[in-house]
């Protein structure tokens, strides 16, 4: 099995455990093949949801950039229902999983048709 087949399973084990819901793994796939070598690095595997500056980030490269949306109050909105989700208090929030949140959350799941 390959790292990144691990790092998938992981992040499954993540979403069923953490969030309650069951993955769509080729969704999921999708996503984390998308994130590219950030999955391997421990400081960029994780999204620091509690530094402004990450979090800008992510709406204009991922949101706007990626996925194709417009900047405006929903993205920040999707954003923290994504933290949410999550779970504000997890100190870990995986890059992959949370991207995947977005996708799912903005009914982007097109994007990685």
């Amino acid at each position: 099995m390959s790292k990144r087949d691990e790092l998938i399973g992981h992040y499954a084990h993540e979403i069923r455990g953490k969030l309650g819901d069951e993955p769509d793994m080729d969704l999921l796939r999708k996503v984390t093949i998308g994130c590219g070598p950030s999955i391997y690095s421990r400081d960029s595997a994780t999204v620091a949801t509690s530094q402004p500056k990450e979090m800008e980030a992510v709406k204009n490269n991922f949101l706007i950039r990626k996925l194709g949306l417009s900047d405006g109050p929903k993205l920040d909105e999707g954003i923290n229902a994504a933290i949410e989700k999550y779970g504000r208090s997890n100190t870990t929030k995986y890059r992959a999983v949370f991207y995947y949140l977005l996708v799912k959350h903005f009914g982007k799941e097109s994007v990685y048709g």
